[in-house]
């Protein structure tokens, strides 16, 4: 894909994240715009914050809460979507002051979503391409959302991402199946660091044991 963000873009957001990850823990609240954000990063755009914790060299996600949607700015969604992530994922308890150290902070900036158009539920597997999409699978009211390093990371192929994507939506894994489940597909620019508090870097690779 064509980069929008540049490595310093990512090293600025991914800072900002780190900080406002501290802060909320820390203190109890997030931090203010920083006054030397670039116009850029202020336009509207979708991001998710995804905190990894990391004991004896064992990756786990620890939160993971975003916006897929672009409709606040970037630098001011990348703050509330790293709270959010910290003290606010309704499937982790509270990151707490003795774990900031061993978390590792992940940022993706997403492309605006997209529906997937295609005739027969099969045609899927030709579409959606591992390492370059994330899914959004939506039937009713059920809705869940996987991010496009989420099946890289676990070594997933086409049909375990299409099911694993139903299943986070709550549906049954052969769902992708049904002509009334509907995806849309997106792209993300993620920056993260290498290990806490480690150099930023595009496109970090943390391997799930």
């Amino acid at each position: 894909m064509t980069y929008t963000f540049s490595d310093e873009d990512g090293i600025f957001l991914v800072k900002l994240a780190r900080r406002t990850v501290d802060d909320v823990v820390k203190i109890k609240q997030k931090p203010e715009i920083p006054e030397d954000t670039p116009d850029h990063l202020r336009n509207k755009s979708g991001v998710f914050v995804t905190l990894n914790s990391i004991l004896d060299n064992r990756v786990s996600l620890r939160g993971c809460i975003g916006r897929p949607y672009p409709t606040s700015p970037l630098v001011e969604v990348t703050i509330d979507s790293a709270v959010d992530s910290a003290v606010n994922d309704p499937r982790f308890p509270a990151i707490t002051q003795k774990e900031l150290d061993l978390i590792i902070v992940d940022l993706s900036v997403l492309t605006p979503p997209k529906k997937i158009e295609y005739t027969k539920p099969e045609d899927l597997l030709e579409l959606v391409k591992v390492g370059r999409d994330g899914l959004i699978a939506s039937r009713g009211m059920s809705r869940g959302l996987l991010l496009p390093q989420v099946p890289v990371d676990w070594k997933w192929d086409t049909k375990e991402f299409l099911e694993h994507t139903c299943n986070k939506a709550g549906l049954p894994v052969d769902a992708w199946k049904d002509p009334e489940t509907e995806f849309m597909s997106f792209q993300a620019e993620i920056f993260g660091e290498e290990k806490p508090r480690g150099n930023i870097v595009r496109n970090p690779r943390h391997q799930r044991k």
